[in-house]
């Protein structure tokens, strides 16, 4: 009798991409550090005006609230987006959205319900690389430079360091917009080894990239005494 094939057992990126939104929170956000723990309630430093912070996957957004994260993305985004070699393809960011592995982190106005900013990331493989990938960050005008952009880009490091297998927090930023690659170096980012170069071309023409890949390390990759990653 030929022996049943044992099956490989899933990766801990998979796993955590199945965990609930509420277990996804407790294993990965609530033990939070000193310098970012994990908050439901941000008041606006300037006007006292106060937000929820919340999580959930794109199953548990409504069409309304999705298109809210969408309608913020294109507010705050488009013009990169058509100006770069991309473009701008309403249809494929929305599905892009959609993907069930993502996760949301929601700023709402607490009076109003709406959506004013959020942002969203996945644990997924980069090159073979383990990673928490920040796949969008947005706010409306009135939340940018109060330090809530800053906040949510620690949630992404908490979940990071929160899986031991991942060793950084990686994100994509069009070269034209200055600001949010400054915005990334003042956390910590640097560009990463994968990130493209300029190259040389046939006949002497230079394609160079509009778009940089970002990284910021969590914890060190090497290998401990007893050859596995550090925990």
């Amino acid at each position: 009798m030929t022996p049943k094939r044992k099956r490989t057992p899933p990766s801990p990126l998979e796993l955590a991409n199945k965990k609930s939104n509420e277990q996804f929170l407790a294993d990965y956000l609530q033990p939070g550090t000193k310098e970012s723990p994990w908050i439901t309630k941000w008041t606006h430093p300037r006007t006292s005006v106060a937000y929820t912070i919340s999580l959930a996957g794109p199953s548990r957004l409504s069409k309304d609230e999705l298109r809210a994260c969408f309608s913020l993305i294109e507010e705050t985004s488009r013009h990169d987006y058509e100006s770069s070699a991309a473009r701008w393809h309403p249809a494929k960011k929305l599905k892009e959205m959609a993907s069930p592995d993502l996760r949301y982190i929601l700023v709402r106005n607490q009076e109003t319900h709406t959506i004013r900013g959020f942002t969203s990331l996945m644990p997924t493989y980069e090159e073979g690389q383990p990673v928490i990938y920040c796949y969008e960050i947005h706010l409306k005008p009135e939340l940018q430079g109060t330090g809530l952009g800053s906040l949510l880009m620690s949630f992404h490091t908490t979940v990071a360091a929160n899986m031991p297998i991942v060793t950084k927090v990686m994100l994509t930023c069009f070269l034209a917009n200055q600001r949010g690659v400054d915005f990334y170096t003042r956390l910590g980012f640097e560009r990463d080894e994968i990130s493209p170069v300029p190259r040389k071309l046939r006949y002497g023409k230079v394609f160079t990239p509009d778009y940089v890949i970002m990284s910021k390390r969590v914890r060190s990759d090497e290998p401990d005494g007893d050859g596995k990653p550090p925990e």
